[in-house]
């Protein structure tokens, strides 16, 4: 069920399902406020809740509203594009074969029988950044499942829309969002850790920061670059409290 409050000018959507636990987000690019409340909480309790935390809202909201947007990608020659946290130029060539991608010092080198659409070069791209973030995902879940003595079952890698990760705990599952091929590598490891920690801690409670300062001392860092990063127009990350 949801419901909607007003509190002042902020107009906050509040969801109630079969949690434990309240959690206030608040999403880019426009700062829109979405709290999750377990079914048994009354919609005054949720509000007085709300009101508790308005500073924190004002000030996420405007955190993001001038927060740096990543422009959409128009696939032109010398266009900078990013992998794993730097940052490339794009070099457009025409060869026979298959198209392809590679990686130089300070360039992206996209290979092609012809000149190419837009969305075809965005697949491809699409497509380099999938098979990276597999490999380098598969390589950081095999350390952490080692350490944390646990099994991660499934990998699943695709575009999200609000989130840079998510988890089903009781299939072992873990879901990735493509954007995390852009970022630097401690910002995936991050992501990785904090879906895994789920298998344990289903909320992000104390215990849930207890074990993440055990085994990452600076994930509060890693959390805070990853969400200062520009964002893609299409894919937002929420602000969580």
């Amino acid at each position: 069920m949801t419901m909607r409050l007003a509190l002042g000018d902020i107009l906050v959507d509040v969801q109630f399902k079969d949690i434990k636990n309240v959690h206030l987000s608040v999403y880019p690019p426009t700062g829109h406020v979405r709290i999750s409340a377990p079914e048994r909480m009354n919609l005054d309790t949720v509000r007085v809740f709300a009101i508790s935390k308005l500073d924190w809202i004002k000030a996420q909201q405007k955190r993001l509203i001038s927060q740096e947007r990543e422009a959409s990608r128009e696939f032109l020659e010398r266009e900078s594009h990013y992998l794993w946290g730097k940052r490339y130029l794009l070099e457009l060539r025409t060869s026979k074969g298959r198209s392809q991608i590679a990686v130089t010092h300070k360039k992206i080198v996209i290979t092609s029988t012809d000149s190419l659409s837009q969305e075809k070069l965005r697949a491809l791209m699409d497509d380099y950044y999938r098979t990276s973030l597999r490999a380098k995902a598969l390589e950081l879940i095999l350390l952490w499942e080692q350490r944390l003595e646990v099994r991660v079952n499934q990998l699943f890698i695709q575009k999200m829309k609000t989130k840079w990760g998510s988890c089903n705990p009781s299939a072992r599952n873990v879901r990735v969002n493509l954007e995390l091929a852009k970022k630097a590598p401690e910002c995936l490891e991050y992501i990785i850790l904090h879906e895994m920690m789920h298998f344990f801690v289903p909320n992000h409670g104390p215990r849930f920061v207890e074990l993440m300062d055990q085994h990452m001392l600076h994930w509060l860092q890693v959390r805070q670059k990853l969400n200062a990063t520009p964002l893609s127009q299409a894919r937002h990350q929420p602000v969580e409290l």
